[in-house]
């Protein structure tokens, strides 16, 4: 049987729904389970409980009691953990680092004002890597300043990917019914892979990124970490503000599926049998295979990020209460006590504050996003007969122009560590569907034993 903890979110709300389980049970366990596994004694996933969950979850008991059709909500009693560069009132937004140890937010971002419209519990905040990974060259994934480092959910000498670490953890080990990261390059979709979740990045623009400490606010976008499709379809149809249409699997033999090759040879053997198992499954059950290659674009993406780094960092600070308002301040602090504070140094802060005029005016700007319209024109047109697009070798091509991407789970290595495939795709009603449908023909994996 199932333990509670691992059911997938959908499941947990129809207990609740159906008064078999209630909001304020499910936040007690996920409570116990974070004081047991989920901080810094265990994972490390965990960086700020909220003290006022339980009594957001009785309140939401005494109304479904009261009023009886308080179960419509899309997310009714559903305790979620926040990624730690999203505002949450009265929490600590640091980005993992200790220069912002101090700010603690004075409203919530929209996207958690969404999550409270639509019944979810704030159970708390998720360690990060530091500044999303946009702190240094060489910094371990999952580490921060502020937070430490978090352990991968299946072995501690595993990588526990970046930079939405915490968040993936913590669904995986059964810390929450879901949680929310934020993704510029990987880092919703690649934790997610690194700890058998689900990771879901909507297309740009879907979300609103107000209220997020960014590294890039024209290619950020936070998105839901979740236990299967099913529940990442389900977090983001409640964040959405315009309609997202129910999940419809496509059938197997509509599905036509490309294959991106690019930097394929980079891949394992034993990674690349598990995407030929996952093609002959679909082959035989009458879905189209294609080959195609869309490489990298990473030196776009990067000459965006270096640029608008400085500009939308400083932005957010000045709209804050947090006691820096610059990235000269910051970097300032942490050079103070470099070996403590910054211990595995500021470049890639350094190399923004050097390069960058924090007013987005610099001519490579301005040519990187209109090189990345010209890339997405080109992708959008390739994948306009497809379904979704998988990654076999390693391109950043759909988040440097802004397309959705999701991770699935395939199954368990030998090791006995999951393995997943992440899909892409230019429409996000197609791709959540095909995704779908693919889970349902593989293996699938299991919860880490914790």
């Amino acid at each position: 049987m199932i333990p509670i903890h691992h059911l997938p979110a959908h499941v947990l709300r129809n207990e609740i729904a159906e008064k078999r389980l209630t909001a304020e049970e499910l936040t007690r366990i996920y409570l116990d389970r974070i004081h047991l596994l989920g901080l810094k004694n265990g994972v490390n996933a965990v960086c700020e409980i909220n003290e006022a969950a339980l009594c957001e979850a009785r309140a939401l008991d005494n109304k479904l009691d009261n009023n009886p059709t308080a179960d419509a909500l899309p997310l009714f009693g559903l305790p979620v953990l926040i990624k730690d560069n999203i505002d949450v009132k009265g929490l600590h937004t640091t980005a993992g680092s200790v220069a912002l140890k101090d700010h603690i937010a004075s409203e919530d971002a929209p996207v958690i004002k969404r999550l409270r419209k639509s019944g979810a519990i704030i159970l708390g905040k998720t360690n990060m890597t530091e500044f999303a990974n946009y702190m240094t060259d060489g910094l371990p994934n999952g580490f921060s300043s502020r937070g430490g480092q978090v352990v991968n959910a299946y072995h501690p000498d595993h990588n526990p990917g970046g930079s939405s670490t915490g968040s993936a953890v913590a669904v995986s080990l059964g810390l929450c019914a879901f949680a929310i990261g934020t993704d510029t390059c990987f880092s919703i979709v690649g934790c997610a892979a690194q700890n058998g979740v689900t990771g879901f990045k909507p297309a740009g623009g879907r979300l609103p990124g107000d209220g997020v400490i960014p590294i890039c606010y024209a290619l950020d976008m936070p998105g839901p970490l979740t236990r299967d499709v099913n529940d990442a379809h389900m977090v983001y149809s409640a964040l959405c503000e315009s309609p997202v249409l129910p999940l419809s699997p496509t059938p197997a033999h509509k599905l036509r599926i490309a294959v991106n090759t690019f930097d394929r040879d980079q891949v394992s053997k034993e990674q690349l049998d598990r995407y030929e198992n996952l093609f002959a499954n679909l082959k035989k059950e009458g879905a189209a295979i294609s080959e195609i290659c869309q490489p990298s674009a990473s030196v776009t993406r990067r000459n965006v990020m270096r640029y608008a780094f400085k500009h939308d960092l400083e932005a957010y600070l000045r709209a804050s209460n947090a006691p820096r308002k610059t990235l000269k301040e910051i970097i300032a602090y942490y050079e103070e006590d470099i070996k403590t504070r910054a211990p595995y140094g500021v470049t890639v802060l350094q190399m923004a504050e050097d390069v960058a005029s924090g007013n987005l005016d610099e001519n490579a700007y301005h040519e990187a996003l209109k090189e990345r319209e010209e890339i997405k024109e080109r992708i959008v047109k390739e994948l306009s007969s497809f379904d979704a697009c998988l990654m076999t070798g390693h391109t950043d091509v759909m988040h440097t122009i802004n397309l959705p991407s999701i991770t699935v789970n395939l199954c368990m290595a030998e090791d006995g560590t999951p393995r997943g495939a992440i899909l892409y795709g230019a429409d996000e009603e197609k791709l959540l569907n095909a995704a779908a449908t693919i889970e349902r023909l593989v293996p699938g994996v299991v919860p880490p034993k914790m």
